[in-house]
């Protein structure tokens, strides 16, 4: 089951969606962690920190779980 991470914006980048999920602990760390790790949003494999998230984006992070992005 997918966790919801909502967001109160159009749109949420990739490195802050990792901050906001508590995947990483600072904005700093994300070009690291995706380095590191496989992420796919919607199926794809993505490495951009700057890759915009929107509403029913689902990003999929294996070893950590799947998220919604739930625009409220």
């Amino acid at each position: 089951m997918a966790k919801e991470i909502q967001i109160s914006t159009d749109f949420i980048t990739l490195g802050q969606f990792l901050k906001l999920a508590d995947i990483i602990q600072s904005g700093g760390m994300a070009k690291w962690f995706l380095g590191e790790h496989e992420v796919y949003v919607n199926g794809e494999l993505e490495n951009r920190r700057g890759k915009k998230l929107v509403d029913k984006d689902v990003v999929d992070i294996p070893g950590f779980g799947t998220f919604v992005i739930s625009n409220a």
